[in-house]
């Protein structure tokens, strides 16, 4: 007859002591609601200490046809870093890289009290960078910077340049648009005239300002050339740096079809049509022109360089 079998005393829980319960899984948090309150904690903070400063930029220097653009890079950066959430939720590690968030965070806070205090608003935006990349740090290590150093690059097209580096810049650029605007309408026959950033067409005279062929405009235009390298994730490093490199002329070429635009509709429909609606449709045709010629130097890269060499590797 076969023997009862003895009762044999309840396994403890795996990883647990002789003599204790095993702990219940679900009395901790998991890892993605620790980020969840810990994201939620610091994007709080973020909204406390930057949300006065950018109202008070809102209802000023972005105001301007300079820096107008600052508002559309702010939404983008958020964009950017919620485009990442999922990667940020799987590198969820707080303590890998605690001590060099620390002291980024420290210099953030100082930059920032010193913009503040100083009425220094390079100083003031410009903190925002390590403080962003501190707090990814302190939540997320070394995996959750390496997942969003882009959107805190993009950041510094945030920053608002010193005047003397912009007038230092600004000036050959707006000479060589309206030197090549010139040489252009010259060539297909209209009256125009130059003295420096000042055209001649007709009995009007147009200035070429910074805000149509100045160093922003360039930063806005380069700004919108590396989101479009991002968000198309392009593996080839030389094919990014390329394209880089040439969004400086394409700027300068979106430039050049914006003053065209605006010295031929004030020869034909007047100085009050010039200056009015069509002054800032041409601004958005500059940002459309840049965006076309971005697709088509990246696609011709595509096309000819790169399937070239990938021939030759497969050959």
């Amino acid at each position: 007859m076969p023997r009862p079998s003895a009762s044999l005393p309840p396994q403890a829980g795996a990883g647990s002591e002789p003599g204790r319960p095993a702990l219940d899984p679900g009395a901790a948090p998991t890892a993605r609601q620790d980020l969840v309150w810990a994201g939620g904690l610091a994007l709080a903070g973020l909204v406390l200490m930057y949300g006065p400063l950018f109202w008070q930029l809102a209802g000023g220097l972005w105001r301007s046809d300079e820096q107008g653009h600052g508002p559309i890079i702010l939404v983008l950066v958020g964009w950017l870093f919620y485009r990442r959430r999922e990667l940020l939720a799987a590198a969820f590690a707080p303590d890998a890289g605690r001590y060099v968030g620390w002291l980024l965070l420290g210099l953030g806070c100082l930059l920032y009290v010193a913009g503040r205090s100083q009425s220094i608003t390079i100083f003031a935006v410009g903190s925002l960078m390590p403080v962003l990349a501190a707090l990814l740090l302190l939540l997320t290590g070394r995996a959750g910077l390496k997942a969003c150093w882009f959107p805190i690059l993009f950041v510094f097209f945030l920053v608002p340049l010193p005047g003397a580096v912009v007038d230092a810049l600004t000036q050959p650029m707006k000479m060589a648009v309206s030197a090549v605007v010139e040489a252009l309408l010259h060539a297909l026959g209209y009256p125009i005239a130059r003295v420096g950033v000042i055209l001649h067409v007709g009995r009007y005279q147009l200035l070429v300002a910074d805000a149509c062929a100045g160093l922003h405009t360039l930063f806005t235009v380069e700004a919108l050339g590396l989101l479009y390298l991002n968000v198309m994730g392009h593996t080839e490093r030389l094919r990014n740096a390329l394209m880089a490199l040439l969004i400086v002329p394409i700027s300068f070429l979106s430039n050049v079809v914006r003053v065209v635009i605006l010295v031929l509709v004030t020869y034909h429909l007047g100085d009050a049509a010039g200056q009015g609606f069509v002054h800032d449709f041409a601004g958005l045709v500059l940002f459309m022109v840049a965006l076309a010629l971005t697709i088509l130097v990246d696609g011709l890269l595509g096309r000819t360089l790169f399937r070239r060499r990938g021939a030759e590797a497969g050959a």
